[in-house]
């Protein structure tokens, strides 16, 4: 899952990620590049977790800036669920509860290992404007406890010109189903 990581590949985010900052300047109008690549230049480990975001097919870029922090947040900006994180089930306990037709993995661990966290329900609503994603696919967000204690896991996507959220059984896994994630810089 996770893609090497290396001195050569720290250039390459970089040159993406600040061209995705120039064309896409509608997601960010009161961020400037020069201050975001301040807090990314001698960060390799946030630079490794983009690169991973991107080569995961996530198109990560800089949507907010949270005033408390001081930190930038990006996020998955793919049109869809990216294609590098889909058909796995919600997390390693449902996981463990199939018995049969395992996925390959589960989106709580994937998005451990690759450094991020997945979105919730209001950040997923709250970004959606920018983007407009999600339109073909779903994507899981973080279920709260209670759901979860009973099985279910909650995904949303965008269908009908409204944003919906819904629920499945946790172990449940599909195709098009994927999920996206946040990052603080």
């Amino acid at each position: 899952m996770k893609k090497e990581f290396n001195p050569q590949n720290q250039t390459e985010i970089l040159e993406i990620l600040a061209k995705r900052f120039d064309q896409n300047s509608d997601r960010h109008k009161n961020l400037k590049w020069e201050d975001v690549l301040k807090r990314l230049e001698n960060n390799s480990g946030k630079l490794n977790v983009l690169y991973q975001m991107e080569m995961t097919g996530g198109e990560p870029d800089a949507v907010d800036f949270d005033q408390k922090t001081g930190e930038f947040i990006f996020i998955d900006c793919a049109k869809e669920s990216p294609a590098g994180r889909r058909s796995l089930c919600y997390d390693r306990k449902a996981l463990e509860a199939r018995k049969a037709n395992k996925p390959a993995g589960n989106a709580m661990d994937f998005a451990a290992e690759i450094g991020i966290r997945m979105l919730t329900e209001e950040q997923y609503r709250k970004y959606h404007p920018l983007i407009g994603f999600d339109a073909k696919t779903s994507s899981w967000v973080l279920t709260p406890d209670e759901v979860r204690a009973l099985g279910g896991a909650v995904f949303c996507d965008y269908r009908f010109g409204r944003i919906f959220t819904y629920h499945n059984g946790a172990e449940s896994y599909y195709a098009s189903r994927g999920f996206r994630g946040l990052v603080r810089v």
